[in-house]
């Protein structure tokens, strides 16, 4: 996947101190990716960036809001997007067998022969963070104007056979029940 400029920060011409960055992503900035688990994206990125001698200090806040097909009636479901990430990028002579060696994913290495800094994947993969594994609307929305009734009865039916199961299952056991 070719690099896309919008998303690099040239830090060798910047001042040592904490620099502020901020990116607007959409869907468009997803479609050389696969495609997502989610659509209409509207996130912001804020990125600061702490320039040391030797290596870089990145925290990124995304924010923002993405629409997911809820995992309980399939319905879309709107999503606050928010988390923050913190990242240590240090410069050294061998980046790619440090970033072998290195267990910890804050911790990511580059040489020190480089100029930029490649942010794409990094933003990429912090939006994906921010979603939650499972996406249902809260409790108390269960059952309101958003979700899909047909599919809650279908659930409910499917709960009510399963525990009636359940029970004839252990039906006629009761018998061996003092037995020793």
């Amino acid at each position: 996947m070719a690099q896309r400029r919008e998303y690099e920060i040239a830090f060798v011409g910047l001042k040592p101190g904490e620099h502020e960055f901020t990116y607007e992503i959409t869907d468009k900035f997803f479609e050389p990716f696969q495609q997502q688990d989610f659509t209409d994206c509207q996130a912001t990125v804020k990125l600061k960036l702490d320039k040391k001698v030797g290596f870089l200090m990145l925290k990124f806040d995304v924010d923002g809001k993405a629409r997911v097909s809820c995992d309980r009636c399939g319905n879309p479901l709107q999503l606050q997007l928010w988390d923050e990430f913190n990242i240590l990028v240090k410069m050294v002579d061998d980046p790619e067998a440090m970033n072998i060696q290195e267990e910890d994913p804050d911790v990511h290495y580059i040489s020190r022969t480089e100029s930029h800094l490649h942010l794409e994947e990094w933003i990429y993969e912090f939006i994906n963070l921010s979603i939650p594994m499972q996406k249902m609307c809260k409790e108390e929305e269960i059952g309101g104007p958003q979700c899909n009734k047909e599919v809650l009865e279908k659930l409910q039916k499917m709960r009510d056979d399963a525990k009636s199961d359940t029970q004839s299952i252990w039906k006629g056991l009761e018998q061996f029940k003092d037995l020793q």
